[in-house]
């Protein structure tokens, strides 16, 4: 009769498992914060501002990664899309790599990307912006840590208020052959005063003005 009653006992956990499961998962998908909203439009906005090329991918192993980006069903959350990264605490966005994504098209002043102000780290490299000038609205993303611009056909001067980055320790121009510079001191001035010990700057694309 104990034996039944154990196999009785087994077989409703057996049911119940699957109930508790949902119910944790629910409960942990609900302490998460989604994406902020303002976050989210202004991702979007950035991706309707290119083409999606094939031709516009440096490494044939490219992809648009933005081609995803939508407010629809289960990825209404941007923290979900490919090459987006979140605060686990707050939901902000604080990482964005787009790097070798096929964008064609021009890289404008009043980007949208600027109002992304909690960026940390940011990677645009390997796509092809036209050779439109690097606008100096980057300034606006006070707490990036990193910028990688590279191989990206941005030419032009590179705009001094980059050096108001004074939180960056990582800046990659490489590879874009039109870019000129004025004063590579202007450029690096704010480097020398972060505390980080790998500060660097990758500064053998720069020619002269």
């Amino acid at each position: 009769m104990a034996s039944f009653l154990c196999y009785l006992m087994s077989i409703r956990l057996l049911f119940l498992l699957p109930l508790f499961h949902a119910i944790a998962t629910d409960c942990f998908a609900s302490r998460q914060p989604l994406c902020h909203d303002d976050e989210s439009s202004a991702l979007l906005q950035f991706k309707e501002s290119f083409v999606m090329s094939k031709n516009a991918c440096i490494d044939p192993s490219g992809y648009p990664k933005i081609a995803s980006w939508k407010l629809e069903g289960m990825d209404r959350d941007c923290c979900s899309w490919d090459g987006v990264e979140c605060d686990d605490d707050t939901g902000h966005v604080i990482g964005l790599d787009v790097s070798n994504s096929c964008l064609y098209g021009s890289m404008v002043s009043n980007s949208s990307l600027f109002r992304l102000v909690q960026l940390q780290r940011l990677n645009l490299a390997h796509n092809n912006f036209n050779f439109s000038q690097i606008p100096s609205g980057f300034s606006h993303l006070s707490s990036l840590t990193y910028l990688n611009l590279s191989n990206s056909s941005f030419s032009d001067q590179i705009p001094p208020k980059i050096s108001e980055l004074s939180k960056l320790s990582s800046l990659d121009l490489s590879y874009n052959f039109m870019l000129h510079l004025r004063s590579l001191e202007g450029l690096v001035q704010n480097f020398n005063q972060t505390e980080s010990s790998t500060s660097q700057l990758h500064s053998d694309i720069i020619s002269s003005a």
